[in-house]
């Protein structure tokens, strides 16, 4: 059974921190994407507040270069994360949090190759994972995490939607669906259910003979053993194998 519970806050900024707040959120997630008019920018950024702690900050350089290292983009500001915003634009939509806190940028709307992705189920599944496994990786043990939508559902500006994405739609109505699928993921979590990674050698066989010439395999054989008698001729240049 999963130990995430996922809440969706609503309201002008402020007032959503508060409500997490309140609720004891042990984690906060604002999610946005990027716009310029350069439609060639694009990189992966998070922002965290002026004040925020170090794992505010470690969790969002880990997303970050996440979804640089998944999707194949440059990350931006200092390894990823951009403290206190773009000229302090953006410190205050995590700044009143008492819980960890960032602001996700992944991905610039306006560059046609990432609005691709960002229209894409696919692509919204990728950085929903991407989302969910960096608070799995940031709060193992779990607890109640407070998404915001940029842009949705303010007071001040109900009609607010953020920067079009390039082919249509909007910022925040993607930023939704992504949060959507990530509150899925999580709250379907099952920490018994994770499997352990396999050693890379379990299953590769170390008495295998392999003939290598400029870096390129060209013969394999896998048939011998530790009894067989091998050996190379250097004189003649011949190997023999022996299995008898």
């Amino acid at each position: 059974m999963s130990n995430y519970k996922v809440r969706f806050y609503k309201g002008d900024y402020r007032w959503r921190q508060r409500q997490a707040n309140r609720d004891r959120c042990v984690a906060y997630v604002e999610q946005h994407f990027n716009g310029a008019a350069n439609r060639r920018a694009g990189y992966s950024m998070v922002i965290t507040g002026y004040r925020s702690s170090q794992t505010s900050r470690n969790w969002g350089r880990w997303y970050a270069q996440q979804v640089g290292k998944v999707f194949g983009v440059p990350v931006g500001g200092r390894s990823g994360i951009m403290v206190g915003g773009y000229g302090g634009r953006g410190n205050g939509n995590v700044k009143h949090t008492k819980m960890p806190a960032i602001l996700l940028e992944p991905l610039f709307g306006s560059n046609p190759q990432h609005a691709e992705i960002i229209r894409s189920s696919k692509g919204q599944d990728k950085l929903a994972k991407i989302l969910a496994d960096s608070i799995i990786e940031a709060f193992p043990k779990g607890g109640t995490i407070g998404f915001s939508v940029g842009h949705k559902y303010k007071t001040s500006r109900p009609w607010d939607r953020g920067v079009p994405i390039y082919g249509g739609g909007t910022e925040a109505d993607y930023a939704e669906i992504v949060m959507e699928k990530a509150k899925a993921l999580l709250e379907g979590y099952d920490p018994s259910k994770v499997e352990e990674p396999k050693e890379e050698d379990d299953d590769k066989p170390d008495n295998d003979i392999r003939v290598i010439k400029d870096g390129k395999e060209i013969w394999l054989h896998t048939e011998t053993d530790e009894d067989d008698n091998i050996l190379w001729d250097e004189e003649n240049r011949v190997l023999y194998i022996n299995t008898k």
